[in-house]
């Protein structure tokens, strides 16, 4: 018999979704056979079999969350009946895994006990607040016991990764609210839950759901202009020279490395350079402490199929040339298109570029990814008639110009930094060296 266990995604990954499952119970099964897709907060991933075997047993539904390292099914490897030693393991898995559904998944039940948090459990069973906001096992149920409602939950600042509320976060939002009489959060005041407005549904109006990963984008760009006090800096830059050099260069690029060469490796390169230039830029916040990454890993925004928008990142992006780049970003565009993406692409950036230039739109003003500090968006890049100075006077030739926007998080990055550093870029790009070969 073999366990199928919940596999670890990523550091700071501990549990995950099941979405679905493209097996039952006893089909038979042959080593690397996709048997589940399971998602986290940061990716959908399939999940084969490292075995070959019959499903014996299937211990968790779809749309169950379960901890990573759980036994999640058990395959039986060799042909014949399941021994009674087997079955025995199963019923105790299956026990195993009621326990841990109390505490991890959204049903009535007796709340476990919070060690170290200074909470009194309700005499009467509160319903576990829901909330488009991930919150951990350990913060529900703080928050069960305290009888906290969603409006209340949802204004506690996380300090955690990707502004994830933490065990402190909310011990300290209860000590605030014990010890403020009038501190009241949005519900109590209005009644109604914060920027929620009633809306009116019409005999012929489309009701979409979102679907799970469109909820968590939401998620992630509400809790980020939480966070972050936003600033916008924008600049027009000339990229003619960087045009005619991908021009001339496409096609030798394409018969050398079987790949497009886009623009995207040269905004990607102008923004690591000046990332270490500007290393204050390539940062996060950590309560009142801020972190100056030491690499340089450029996030780069992806539309799916599907509409949503993924960020998987080029690691190491100011160490990589134009080639390497290239064949980096086309890797995992593609990755993202085709839902490949392991856990290890889209995690530890520390920038992010959002290009707003393949949808022909001139600009933009992005949303950061938390925790990182700063995004940059690029515009379409147009031909325009523009003044050239001479040595015979000013002259009005045709150039190609481009429209480059930062916004960055402005508790650590002022407007004088912001503005320099997207300066900085513009000038990469405008210097951009035609003689360069690939």
């Amino acid at each position: 018999m073999f366990e199928l266990k919940m596999p670890k995604l990523g550091e700071s990954i501990e549990q995950a979704t099941i979405t679905k499952w493209f097996v039952k119970e006893g089909d038979t099964i042959n080593e690397d056979d996709v048997l589940l897709e399971i998602a986290t907060d940061k990716v959908d991933s399939e999940i084969p079999s490292p075995v070959a075997g019959t499903i014996a047993k299937i211990l968790f539904k779809t749309n169950d969350l379960v901890p990573v390292g759980n036994t999640i099914a058990i395959i039986q490897t060799e042909e014949g009946e399941v021994v009674a030693d087997a079955k025995n393991e199963i019923a105790k898995e299956e026990i195993k895994i009621e326990k841990e559904k109390v505490a991890h998944a959204e049903v009535k039940g007796e709340t476990e006990k919070v060690a170290h948090a200074e909470v009194k459990p309700q005499k009467e069973e509160v319903e576990t607040p829901k909330s488009t906001r991930f919150y951990s096992p350990l913060v529900r149920s703080i928050a069960k016991s305290e009888g906290l409602t969603v409006p209340e939950l949802d204004t506690i600042t996380g300090t955690g990764e990707n502004g994830r509320v933490r065990k402190q976060d909310i011990v300290e939002f209860i000590s605030k609210k014990k010890n403020t009489p009038q501190f009241q959060s949005p519900t109590l005041v209005t009644g109604t839950q914060p920027n929620k407005v009633s809306q009116s549904v019409g005999a012929n109006d489309e009701i979409i759901e979102m679907d799970r990963m469109r909820k968590l984008i939401a998620e992630h760009m509400v809790s980020s202009k939480r966070i972050s006090p936003h600033v916008t800096n924008m600049v027009e830059a000339d990229v003619t020279n960087l045009v005619k050099w991908r021009e001339r260069m496409k096609e030798v690029y394409l018969q050398k490395y079987k790949t497009k060469l886009t623009y995207m490796p040269a905004f990607t390169e102008a923004a690591a350079r000046a990332l270490r230039d500007f290393p204050l830029v390539n940062s996060s916040v950590d309560g009142d402490r801020i972190i100056v990454k030491a690499k340089v890993n450029i996030g780069i925004a992806v539309a799916k199929p599907d509409g949503n928008l993924i960020v998987p990142v080029v690691r190491n992006a100011d160490r990589l040339n134009m080639s390497g780049l290239s064949f980096e970003i086309n890797r995992l565009a593609e990755a993202a298109r085709t839902n490949k993406l392991s856990p290890d692409d889209i995690q530890e950036g520390t920038f992010s570029i959002t290009n707003f230039g393949t949808f022909r739109n001139v600009m933009g003003t992005p949303i950061i990814a938390q925790p990182q500090v700063a995004i940059l968006a690029t515009g379409t890049i147009e031909k325009k008639p523009a003044v050239v100075e001479t040595e015979y006077g000013d002259i009005i030739v045709p150039r190609h110009k481009m429209f480059l926007s930062l916004s960055y998080d402005h508790r650590i990055v002022d407007g004088a930094l912001g503005g320099a550093f997207l300066r900085r870029v513009a000038d990469y790009l405008e210097q951009f060296d035609t003689t360069r070969e690939v």
